[in-house]
């Protein structure tokens, strides 16, 4: 999401694939938001990982469930698709296990 935090996102998807699970990072525009996601959508990518600045801040990292979030998308109703039940956020140094757990049995 932010140029500058380059290396950050580097060294997440560096530790992902350390543990044996697939990652990659986004290097199109970083200022439009939605062509990240429509891109892990592109790629069927199963877990994106969102932080932000705010989110750096405070030692966190949001994991959205993108098959999780578009089925909710297609059945869900308005109010149902707002309460993000398919974003979570979890602390920076659980990101593994929590991937991990969002990918299910290997």
């Amino acid at each position: 999401m932010d140029r500058d935090r380059m290396a950050d996102y580097q060294a997440m998807a560096t530790e992902l694939r350390r543990e044996g699970i697939r990652a990659e990072v986004y290097l199109g525009n970083p200022k439009n938001f939605g062509n990240q996601l429509k891109y892990a959508d592109k790629r069927n990518s199963p877990v994106a990982v969102i932080q932000g600045t705010d989110e750096a801040a405070r030692g966190v990292v949001q994991l959205k469930d993108l098959f999780l979030g578009a089925k909710i998308a297609a059945e869900a109703s308005h109010e149902e698709w707002k309460s993000q039940p398919a974003q979570t956020e979890v602390a920076r140094t659980d990101l593994v296990a929590e991937v991990r757990r969002l990918l299910g049995p290997a």
